[in-house]
């Protein structure tokens, strides 16, 4: 291999990086250089530090360690200096920057008002790098507005392109009886969001579907697919906050939710930095084999997904969502378990002087999508008094129901934070009976850092017999129906220990709830979990649960022990037993990894008085879907296979793909490598490909959160080269975000690039792709290490601060490329002088 090129290379980068910090010319000392012909060598655009070729180049924005969406950006020559060029910040682009407002004003512009005059802001330095396809942007920090580690203000946040989105989440079943082949059924159920964007409106309608079918002397099928609920919101960035139009549920801290189409705008928690954000919910339990866990409120699914048998924590719900939930856990051998959630949320506390606040106006609707009940107002805030001190309250006012609600919020420091509210409902119902009564709340959170716990939320809520929440009033009202209970005491508590000096951690979740005319329901989970070691053995796991859960006074009980051995490289031995409802079970199971996106497991149990059974699940996270599979079988009595999966397609003007999801119809990105397939990129999650047009879409991101994606170089291909493999953005909600990666893909070889007159192009001279990408550094007698090479794809070759020649590589690709000196014709190109702006 010809080592001029190499050399050249290394040459201008220590002259380059020298230079830095110097804006003098750099003069080079070309006796260094083993070549004949001294005279014919170019560098003058190399004696500028960071000098650029007057043109547009499409770059990344990185300001500091924050790096913004692609521009095209513009390179002129300024007057001051007729030798150098400068990159040209656009009044737009620096809306961008996330200047302060007294920054701003001192502002100065040059050519014509339309770039930025880094001059303007003392220490200020724009430097472009055509490697990287990025322009640094380096800003003192006193110029810029409050910025986290993972937190950027709102004048950086993006709110992605227009574009459509369907998310789905699919599980199947299919159950045999072994006794009676006429008695097996199948089932099918999904949910999901379909939606567009449109600048920074979102239209979600969310979907549901459930399909069941059985042979024998019950045959029966259902079929039924329902838009659960349409509506459309955006983000206000100005206040904070969050408006929406169309079906939805009240979202409140001070009254119970329900079902309504209107209109409400909510200051939005996570426009706050991450510190200052709410919690979202988790729904905890253990199932006895295989299950599906299915997680509504008033009839809306709001997520359905696959576990395996022992213990579960879904923690991925929004934490937008309020109020009472329905868990239903349906094993895969037929049983099922039910119980209810309270959402309780931390004490409504707000920082000193800021105001929180939520309205909504509109109609109690079914799920039908039928107008139920009298117009309605609602309205509530929480006000940050002082450093300790916070007033909050409400009011809901729907004609004959009013509810009132007043409450003071404490930040106790070291003792943790506790509220106290009240409220006061007053309903009339048919035939004129008046009910009125209050409900008095008491919360408390805590983080006890010296001792690594958190009570998460602790909570007690005592209401008055003829207290009524506005969905009681609704069922009583205008379906007679008041087999719902009247609420009487609420104990909730979550907490978790964390004992690090003995590997163990704690977590308990419970809720007790009794009523005035029906009985109490009751549900807690607690669990340990211990990593140690026994001799030769290291990292064994041992996990306790122990669960109950009472509804419709009905106790289900029991408790699960777990032991987990490594074995293998990877993989693990576990030894389960399970005691519920009189009876136990003995497993055994092996847990293994098949890569970094596939896992297993597989156990074999028997039990007291029940045959011996066998179960498999194995997990996929895919470029197109996350996949589940699960099997189960127990001798004389059934056989059951399980189908989950979950993903999505997002289709826009730069390209569509088919991807795994986060949260439903929630942010994502669309992320372009330039038209080459097969790049592994990812979020925060596993990785995902890039499909046969370059396009791939990240799933696991955050709204008003930076979010970094990168190439996974470990896995990317030898035929692409990466030049930026790292991408970030902070999204608003529900955005369907745009980045594109520097890449190079093709083939590398040698090459000799020859003029029509058989000379040769300087030394030094720089060859670009039609992206403007540089793909090689002409060596002596044109000698030059090209990458990127794709039949037919056409490059220029400059020198002397402009485009000399252009050549066409050959299509098809000549065979042999790596043995043999690629003979490239360059015809030479009529170009100006650039000018001075």
């Amino acid at each position: 291999m010809n080592t001029y090129p190499v050399a050249a290379a290394f040459i201008l980068t220590i002259a380059t990086s020298d230079a830095l910090a110097t804006s003098e010319p750099i003069e080079f000392n070309t006796d260094v250089l083993d070549i004949k012909d001294r005279s014919h060598i170019d560098l003058t655009q190399f004696s500028q530090a960071g000098y650029i070729m007057p043109g547009t180049y499409t770059m990344a924005l990185r300001v500091n360690s924050s790096s913004l969406p692609e521009q095209a950006i513009q390179f002129l020559i300024p007057d001051n200096n007729p030798q150098g060029s400068e990159a040209c910040l656009t009044p737009d682009m620096v809306s961008l920057l996330g200047l302060t407002a007294s920054a701003s004003k001192s502002l100065t512009w040059w050519h014509q008002g339309q770039c930025l005059d880094p001059a303007s802001l003392k220490g200020t330095v724009l430097r472009g790098d055509l490697s990287t396809g990025e322009l640094h942007v380096n800003l003192p920090q006193v110029y810029l507005e409050y910025t986290a580690d993972n937190w950027d203000p709102p004048s950086r946040w993006d709110e992605g392109i227009a574009g459509a989105l369907f998310d789905y989440s699919l599980n199947a079943q299919a159950t045999r009886q072994s006794q009676d082949a006429q008695h097996n059924a199948q089932s099918v159920s999904g949910n999901g969001v379909a939606g567009a964007n449109l600048a920074a409106w979102r239209l979600r309608a969310d979907w549901q579907a459930q399909y069941n079918s059985s042979t024998g002397s019950d045959r029966s099928s259902l079929q039924r697919w329902d838009w659960s609920r349409v509506y459309m919101y955006r983000a206000i960035a100005a206040l904070r906050a969050r408006l929406t139009l169309g079906e939805d549920y009240l979202n409140s801290g001070m009254f119970d939710s329900f079902r309504y189409t209107g209109s409400s705008l909510v200051s939005d928690d996570n426009m706050l930095p991450p510190n200052l954000r709410g919690y979202a919910p988790e729904v905890s339990g253990v199932a006895k084999t295989n299950a599906k866990v299915t997680i509504s409120q008033a009839g809306r699914v709001i997520s359905e997904q696959m576990v395996a048998a022992g213990p579960f924590r879904i923690q991925d719900l929004n934490n937008a969502v309020s109020g009472k939930l329905d868990v239903r856990v349906q094993e895969q051998d037929g049983s099922e378990q039910t119980f209810q959630i309270d959402t309780a949320s931390v004490p409504y506390l707000t920082r000193p002087g800021m105001v929180r606040y939520k309205v909504a106006v509109g109609k109690p609707s079914d799920f039908k999508h039928h107008s139920e009940g009298p117009g309605f107002t609602t309205g509530e805030f929480s006000w940050g008094v002082d450093n300790g001190w916070s007033l909050y309250g409400g009011a809901l006012a729907a004609g004959d129901y009013n509810s009132l609600a007043l409450g003071l919020g404490r930040d106790l420091l070291v003792l943790g934070a506790l509220s106290f509210d009240l409220t006061q409902s007053r309903a009339k119902l048919s035939g004129g009976d008046i009910k009125s009564g209050g409900s008095y709340r008491l919360s408390y959170s805590k983080r006890f850092d010296e001792t690594d716990s958190q009570v998460t939320f602790a909570g007690y809520r005592f209401s008055e017999r003829d207290f009524m929440s506005m969905s009681q009033f609704l069922d009583a009202r205008y379906h007679s129906n008041t087999a719902t209970g009247s609420s009487k005491e609420l104990y909730t508590l979550t907490f978790s220990q964390q004992l690090r000096a003995l590997d163990l951690s704690a977590y308990l979740n419970y809720s007790h709830q009794t009523y005035w005319n029906q009985p109490e329901s009751n549900t807690y989970n607690i669990s340990v979990s211990r990593y140690f070691d026994v001799g030769q053995l290291k990292n064994l796991s041992l996990n306790v649960s122990a669960y109950r859960t009472t509804f419709n006074s009905t106790n289900d009980d029991g408790m699960y022990l777990g032991l987990s051995v490594p074995w293998g490289g990877g993989g693990s031995l576990s030894y389960d037993v399970q005691l519920n409802k009189g009876s136990n079970s003995h497993s055994v199971g092996y847990y293994d990894s098949i890569n970094d996106d596939t896992s297993y497991r597989v156990s074999a149990s028997a039990g007291r008085g029940s045959d011996t059974s066998g179960s498999g699940y194995l997990s996929h996270n895919g470029s197109l879907a996350d996949v589940t599979l699960t099997a189960s079988a127990q001798g004389s009595q059934y056989s059951a296979a399980g189908l989950s999966l979950r993903g999505g397609m997002t289709a826009t003007a730069h390209g569509a793909a088919l991807h795994r999801t986060g949260a439903q119809g929630g942010t994502r990105v669309v992320v372009d490598a330039d038209g080459a397939g097969g790049v592994p990129v990812r979020g925060y999650g596993a990785s995902t490909y890039t499909n046969q047009f370059g396009k791939a879409v990240v799933s696991d991101v955050s709204s008003y959160y930076r979010n970094s994606i990168n190439i996974d170089l470990n896995k990317l291909g030898d035929d692409v080269e990466a030049i930026r493999s790292v991408v970030e953005g902070t999204f608003t909600e529900g955005a369907i975000g745009y980045r594109k990666f520097g890449v190079i893909s093709g083939q590398k070889a040698m090459a000799v690039i020859k003029m029509a007159d058989g000379s040769t192009p300087p030394f030094g001279s720089t060859v670009l792709n039609a992206g403007k990408a540089q793909t090689g550094l002409v060596g002596e007698d044109g000698n030059v290490w090209l990458s990127g090479i794709n039949p037919g794809e056409t490059m220029t070759v400059n020198w002397d601060g402009e485009v000399q020649c252009q050549f066409a590589l050959p299509s098809p690709l000549p065979a042999g490329m790596g043995s043999t000196n690629l003979l490239l014709p360059c015809t030479a190109v009529t170009s100006g002088t650039p000018g001075h702006p």
